[in-house]
């Protein structure tokens, strides 16, 4: 699926000029930290006040850890619509995986909290492991996601000590290609369908290594066509936004 170019924000299109109430579609590098709803919020918040308006509808199309940086589709006024569609668009990422620790949220957010041996791991080990990833499988988020349990998140039923258990889901992980140049750190590429949670990808990996393993960096690096290459930074993104309003 690929929106109209007249409505594309990103690097191509930069000198273009988009009516952000009729529809948008802006293409950000996610800062690492920032979370997906800081970067909605601030594109938000600086079209309403550079178009002088109280209200105008603005979503992203799938959420990016604040750990992750890479392509975050950012949709405002009518392209909102289209959200559920780019939803559905198979996802590229990058990053690394560092084998022989596990921690609670599967990722670098806390310190490791259980250690295993990597001495046994060889390369060919890991070509075995990662094939084994390859295809449809059945894949149980991390606990600390944003899985919805009768209506809660199952990140805040975790933090409140709440016994978690979670159903698996049916993804496609379409190739995984694994570095092992700076074992036990690997640098991984991954394309994948949408619901696929990394982070359950690198600790699933660890167990099948009979290790532990733990996504140490994540990076999105394409949605679909859209790739991070053509992306704003949120510098750019916001500089745009001035200059198209102050035109109005």
């Amino acid at each position: 699926m690929l929106i109209s170019t007249d409505n594309i924000v990103d690097k191509n299109s930069i000198n273009n000029t988009v009516d952000f109430e009729s529809g948008s579609v802006i293409l950000v590098d996610k800062p690492l930290h920032w979370t997906s709803f800081d970067v909605v919020n601030k594109l938000r918040f600086k079209i309403k006040h550079g178009l002088g308006i109280r209200k105008i509808k603005v979503g992203h199309a799938g959420t990016l850890d604040p750990l992750a940086t890479g392509l975050l589709i950012v949709c405002t006024g009518k392209k909102t619509k289209d959200i559920d569609q780019l939803q559905g668009l198979h996802k590229k990422y990058s990053g690394t995986i560092t084998l022989g620790a596990t921690t609670p949220t599967y990722d670098a957010e806390v310190e490791p909290t259980a250690f295993f041996p990597t001495d046994h791991i060889t390369p060919d080990n890991i070509v075995k492991a990662k094939n084994l990833f390859i295809g449809e499988v059945d894949q149980i988020p991390p606990v600390y996601s944003a899985v919805k349990i009768k209506g809660k998140s199952a990140y805040s039923l975790a933090r409140r000590g709440v016994d978690v258990e979670l159903k698996p889901r049916r993804i496609q992980i379409m190739d995984f290609a694994v570095d092992t140049s700076s074992f036990p750190v690997l640098s991984f590429e991954c394309t994948c369908s949408k619901g696929t949670y990394i982070r359950s990808l690198a600790h699933d990996f660890g167990q099948s290594l009979n290790s532990g393993a733990y996504l140490s960096s994540l990076r999105r690096e394409a949605i679909g066509d859209y790739d991070v290459v053509n992306a704003l930074s949120m510098d750019e993104a916001l500089a745009y936004i001035d200059k198209v309003t102050e035109a109005k």
